[in-house]
């Protein structure tokens, strides 16, 4: 019966280090120090809500406070110039691809980065976001 994959690197490396002794004292450390890491990243579950609290202290302390020209605006409102229509898509993300800064773009995020035909009763979401867009923010291009 096959061992667990970490169980299996963790005698592979074992293994090498044995082999190859050439290695020396500083690659043995190091094996220690991923292998420890590698337990110790396997004995804690992922839990989500500490996921998010410390992408936003992260974001609050290496962003936020750091750079409070560019990021203490954004409590004044916003004025972006930019609309951008960008897929859902978690692994894209449009202010990145675009190196827009926070509050140049108002981003309308929905599947395949459509913009259904205008229509009173249906699609209402993508209507709105353009409405507010245009109308409230200004937003010319």
């Amino acid at each position: 019966m096959a061992g667990e994959p970490i169980d299996d690197a963790i005698a592979a490396l074992s293994n090498l280090l044995k082999e190859k002794a050439e290695l020396g004292t500083v690659a043995a450390a190091k094996i220690k120090q991923l292998t420890a890491e590698l337990e110790a990243a396997g004995s804690s579950p992922f839990n989500p809500d500490e996921r998010i609290r410390t992408g936003f202290d992260h974001f609050k302390k290496e962003k936020f406070e750091k750079n409070p020209d560019l990021y203490g605006n954004l409590a004044e409102g916003q004025s972006p110039k930019f609309m951008v229509f960008a897929c859902s898509d978690s692994r894209v993300c449009p202010s990145h691809v675009l190196d827009f800064q926070p509050g140049e773009a108002f981003v309308v995020r929905n599947i395949a980065s459509m913009v259904p035909p205008y229509e009173k009763t249906k699609y209402a979401g993508t209507g709105a976001a353009i409405e507010y867009a245009v109308l409230h923010l200004k937003v010319t291009i």
